[in-house]
C-alpha cells in the first residue's frame, strides 16, 4: 500500500505459530504521541550580597522560577566572569569600582546577555540629588495628576551652618533629613524628622533635606521590572499639624519606613488616602524613568499630598529593591 508515495506495511497480531505476519491491506496508522516542545531554559547568573541572597532567593521564588524554566546560578566573584555561564541574564547588586569595571566589561563583550542593570545607571540613583533631579525634569501630561518632588536642599558643609542654609533656601519646617548617598547599608536608609532648624546642626552631612509633605501616613511603592508595574501601600510617617510644630523641638530618628512588614494593604484606611495613583499616570512615569535612568529593575516611592487628590511627590528611587513574597512579576 502506498502512503505519501511510499510502501506502508502494517504488522498484524502474531499468527498461530507465533510469527509476525505482514499485511499490505487494511493498513492501520497509529500516531505516536508527540511531546510538546520544551521551553528554552533561561539561566540567570546572580552576584548578590549574602543579605540580598537571603531576602531575594526565597524558596517560593525558586520553585516558581523552576516551573517556568528559569534557573538561578551563583556567580563566583573570585573567578573571571567570562569563564562562567553561559548566562541569559546577569542580576547583580554589588558595590565597588572593581566590580563595576568587571560587569561593564562583560556587558560590552556580551551584548546578547541582559545585564540588570548597567553600573553607571545604578550609580546615578545611589545619589539622592541626581535621582530626584530626573523626576523634577519630567514634563508629564497632567491629565491624570501632577508628579513632582518635594522642595529640597543638598548639604555637604559644616553642620553648624545648616540653620542659616535652611533659612536662605526658604524651606518650611518640618524637614525630612536623609543621607545623600545610598550604598545599601542600614545607615544610608536612616530617616530623621526635624521640627526646628537649629537641631539640624546635630546631624552629620552630607545630607538631603526635604520639606515634609502631609500624606495621610501612607506611601505607594511602585515596583518596576521592565514594562511590568506593581503598586503596594506601606505605612509611612504620620502627618504633622501646626500645633505639633509649636509644641515639639529637636530632631527625631525614625526606623526605616515602607518596609514589607509595614504593609498597609488591607488596612482600614480613609478611602481618599488608600486610593492608588491612576494606572495611566504610573505607566507614563515608569516609561519616562526607565528611559532617563537606563534601569529596568527599580522602585519608586510616591506620596500623595493629603487633601489634594491629584498631587503626587516622588521621594525616593531604589535599584533592585527588596520585595514582599508576591512574585507575580515572573511571567
Amino acid at each position: 500500500m502506498k502512503f505519501n508515495g511510499e510502501t506502508a506495511t502494517a504488522f498484524a497480531d502474531d499468527d498461530e505459530d507465533g510469527d509476525c505476519v505482514e499485511k499490505e491491506d487494511d493498513l492501520i496508522l497509529i500516531k505516536s504521541p508527540v511531546s510538546p516542545p520544551q521551553p528554552k531554559r533561561i539561566v540567570v547568573g546572580y552576584a548578590l550580597t549574602s543579605k540580598k541572597r537571603q531576602s531575594f532567593l526565597q524558596p517560593k521564588l525558586l520553585d516558581l522560577a523552576r516551573n517556568k524554566g528559569i534557573v538561578f546560578v551563583a556567580i563566583d566573584v573570585k573567578q573571571p566572569l567570562s569563564d562562567q555561564g553561559p548566562f541569559d541574564v546577569v542580576l547583580h547588586k554589588l558595590t565597588g569600582k572593581e566590580w563595576g569595571h568587571i560587569i561593564e566589561d562583560y556587558r560590552q563583550k556580551n551584548p546578547n546577555v541582559i545585564v540588570l542593570d548597567p553600573p553607571d545607571s545604578i550609580k546615578h540613583v545611589s545619589n539622592r540629588q541626581s535621582m530626584l533631579q530626573d523626576v523634577a525634569d519630567l514634563n508629564l501630561p497632567d491629565c491624570y495628576g501632577t508628579v513632582t518632588v518635594p522642595r529640597q536642599l543638598v548639604f555637604t558643609k559644616d553642620p553648624l551652618s545648616l540653620p542659616d542654609e535652611v533659612t536662605k533656601a526658604g524651606l518650611k519646617l518640618p524637614l525630612v533629613a536623609k543621607p545623600l548617598v545610598v550604598d545599601g547599608t542600614a545607615k544610608s536608609h536612616e530617616l530623621f524628622l526635624a521640627y526646628d532648624k537649629f537641631s539640624l546642626a546635630k546631624l552629620e552631612p552630607p545630607l538631603v533635606l526635604q520639606e515634609f509633605v502631609n500624606h495621610g501616613g501612607v506611601l505607594f511603592k511602585v515596583y518596576i521590572v521592565g514594562e511590568f508595574i506593581q503598586v503596594v501601600r506601606r505605612f509611612s510617617l504620620p502627618d504633622v499639624c501646626k500645633r505639633e510644630l509649636s509644641k515639639f523641638a529637636g530632631v527625631f530618628r525614625f526606623p526605616r519606613v515602607s518596609c514589607a512588614s509595614a504593609s498597609a494593604d488591607g488596612a482600614d484606611l480613609d478611602p481618599s488616602v488608600a486610593e492608588l495613583p491612576p494606572t495611566p499616570l504610573l505607566d507614563m512615569l515608569a516609561r519616562e524613568l526607565r528611559n532617563r535612568l537606563g534601569l529596568q529593575l527599580f522602585n519608586v516611592d510616591i506620596i500623595r499630598e493629603y487633601g489634594a487628590k491629584d498631587l503626587y511627590y516622588v521621594i525616593d528611587i531604589n535599584y533592585f529593591p527588596g520585595k514582599s513574597s508576591d512574585y507575580s512579576y515572573i511571567t
